[in-house]
């Protein structure tokens, strides 16, 4: 299907300098025991980020439906898949609003185990905001781990990589937001917001620089491509353009079956869609296109779209109509390619001579 094309734009994503986040790592004597209290929050320092693919797949980025739309499918960043990749749930706390006072300095330093004079010594203001310069939070984290206070090394380490890698504003330092987020320790929701607004904000505009944490969002992205396409050396293959657009339907990996644990959020009140508020600005996404990333099936347009009681997941035909109308309007950056020969993992998919069966046999054992 020839989709017709439009115009690309430059995006540039900010990549955290991790070189001494990671040689603070190195005070982490047990593994085991930090991921018992951080869940998978070290893992992301060691996450090998291919700037060039997230530059490319910006260009896929549907404003008005807040996804990511290729020629015969969209691909959504929700809630659950991030919770998956930091193994970090949605808490019931209050998320970020950005409404609150800047936090009190006995709370910081309580949080920090550091003196509240220190903090008041070192609490600055760059670019409109305040909060505490990395190399002085960088000084303490080696005392403590030094020193063997191990408690009080992984605060203010857990700190810096709120601040540096997943809230990422201005170099080499913890702005205030990135340390009320701390505080109150329910970080998914914000998180995802600040995604999605700067790609908003740069969509809107001719490129720019997207600030947000690209390695979430590079983790999130490959988690749903076959595992072959980044595997394969560059060089033996076309630009990461021809390849994404090279890309099926059926190349994707749709469903990670950890999912099914996860409590779904798929409204906030009376409104049929998550609401984000990030750092910077609210957004939000709507979960009736990500249905199938859930394990669901998509048999229409989303305002049509009913839940099913089995985990199985295929595009009927009014849907996929309707996702290639969308490509036609959207338009794409690239060239339509022809499918790329590739070894797929095969997905989670239940034929529907296969979900009638299983449909029947659960009726006669009631």
């Amino acid at each position: 299907m020839d989709c017709g094309r439009r115009n690309t734009k430059k995006y540039n994503f900010r990549c955290p300098d991790l070189r001494e986040l990671r040689k603070l790592a190195y005070f982490v004597l047990n593994p085991l025991d930090f991921k018992q209290r951080h869940e998978k929050l070290l893992s992301i320092l060691y996450a090998d980020v291919v700037e060039g693919l997230l530059s490319v797949v910006g260009q896929f980025y549907d404003p008005l439906y807040r996804c990511f739309s290729f020629p015969n499918y969209h691909l959504v960043p929700m809630l659950e898949e991030y919770t998956h990749l930091l193994g970090i749930t949605v808490s019931n706390k209050v998320s970020f609003s950005g409404l609150k006072e800047i936090p009190i300095f006995h709370l910081i330093d309580e949080a920090l185990h550091l003196k509240k004079s220190e903090i008041e010594a070192h609490w600055v203001k760059k670019g409109g905001l305040f909060g505490l310069p990395s190399d002085f939070l960088i000084k303490e984290a080696t005392a403590f781990a030094q020193a063997g206070s191990v408690d009080a090394f992984e605060a203010i380490f857990v700190l810096l990589i709120y601040g540096l890698t997943l809230f990422p504003n201005i170099d080499a330092f913890v702005d205030v937001n990135a340390i009320r987020v701390f505080l109150i320790g329910n970080h998914v929701p914000t998180l995802l917001g600040d995604m999605y607004f700067s790609l908003h904000l740069r969509n809107s505009k001719d490129g720019g620089t997207i600030v947000c944490c690209i390695l979430l969002l590079y983790k999130w992205f490959i988690s749903h491509l076959p595992q072959t396409f980044a595997s394969v050396e560059n060089k033996q293959c076309p630009q990461w353009c021809q390849r994404l657009m090279s890309l099926t339907n059926d190349d994707i990996v749709w469903y990670d079956p950890c999912l099914s644990s996860l409590e779904i959020i798929d409204c906030c009140g009376k409104f049929f869609n998550v609401p984000l508020i990030g750092t910077q600005r609210g957004n939000n996404y709507n979960p009736a296109l990500a249905r199938r990333q859930l394990g669901f099936p998509l048999r229409d347009k989303p305002n049509n779209t009913q839940l099913e009681g089995l985990f199985y997941q295929e595009a009927l035909e009014a849907y996929t109509l309707w996702v290639n109308k969308r490509a036609l309007e959207l338009k794409m950056p690239y060239p339509c390619e022809l499918p790329m020969s590739m070894v797929v993992v095969e997905p989670l998919t239940l034929p529907n001579q296969d979900v009638e069966e299983l449909e029947d046999a659960l009726a006669k054992m009631k």
